[in-house]
C-alpha cells in the first residue's frame, strides 16, 4: 500500500509549512471564540460547536479514505492534485486574512452583532456576504487534496459545505435581527459563497 505524498518525502515537509502558516491563526481564533460562544447570552446558536465538532468529526472519518487505494487519485496524478491542494490552502489564507483585516473588530469565530456594527462592502464584501467562509471552505478542500483522497475530498468538502451552511444562516439571522433593512439590502445584492452563483 503506498503512503499518502503529504506523509512522503519531500512533501511533508512543505505541507507542514503551509499548513501551520495557514491554519495557526485559525486556532487562535477558535481558542479565542470559545468562550464566547458558550455564554447563554450569546446569538451563537450553537454555530461555533458545529463547525468544531463537525469539521472534527469528518476528518476523523475522512482520514482513513486516504489509505484506500480504489479511493484515491491516479498515481501519476498525486503530485499535481498535492500541488494543487496546496494553492487552495494559501489562497484560502489569503482571503481569510484578507476578510479579517476588512472586518477588523468584527472578524470573530462566534456569531456576534452590534447595531452600531458597520457593514462591510469593500473588498471581497463587495461581491459575496461570507467570503471568510468561501475562504474556510477552500482551506479545507486544499488540505485534503493535498492527501491525495477523492473521497477524503468529497466528505470534507460536503462537510465544510453543511457547517458553514449552518454558521450563515445564523450570522444572518442575528445580524437581521439586530442591524435590520441595511443587511437585509447587503443581502439582496451579493450571493454567500460564490460570485455570481450561489
Amino acid at each position: 500500500m503506498m503512503t499518502p505524498l503529504l506523509f512522503s518525502w519531500p512533501y511533508w515537509p512543505i505541507f507542514l509549512v503551509v499548513w501551520i502558516w495557514a491554519f495557526w491563526r485559525e486556532f487562535k481564533i477558535v481558542r479565542a471564540a470559545r468562550k464566547p460562544a458558550a455564554r447563554s447570552d450569546s446569538p451563537d446558536a450553537g454555530s461555533y460547536r458545529v463547525i468544531v465538532f463537525g469539521g472534527g468529526i469528518a476528518a476523523l472519518l475522512g482520514f482513513p479514505l486516504a489509505w484506500m487505494p480504489i479511493l484515491r487519485v491516479p498515481v501519476a496524478a498525486r503530485p499535481a492534485v498535492f500541488a494543487v491542494g496546496l494553492v487552495m490552502i494559501v489562497l484560502g489564507s489569503l482571503l481569510r486574512r484578507h476578510c479579517q483585516q476588512v472586518l477588523g473588530s468584527s472578524f470573530t469565530g462566534d456569531v456576534r452583532a452590534d447595531p452600531n456594527q458597520r457593514i462591510m462592502t469593500t473588498g471581497a464584501y463587495s461581491l459575496l456576504r461570507h467570503p471568510s467562509y468561501s475562504a474556510g471552505i477552500l482551506m479545507n478542500i486544499g488540505t485534503w487534496l493535498a492527501l491525495g483522497s477523492w473521497a477524503s475530498t468529497a466528505l470534507l468538502a460536503l462537510a465544510a459545505f453543511a457547517v458553514y451552511s449552518y454558521r450563515m444562516a445564523v450570522e444572518e439571522r442575528a445580524l437581521l435581527r439586530v442591524i435590520g433593512e441595511p443587511y437585509r439590502d447587503f443581502m439582496t445584492k451579493r450571493r454567500r459563497l460564490i460570485p455570481f452563483i450561489y
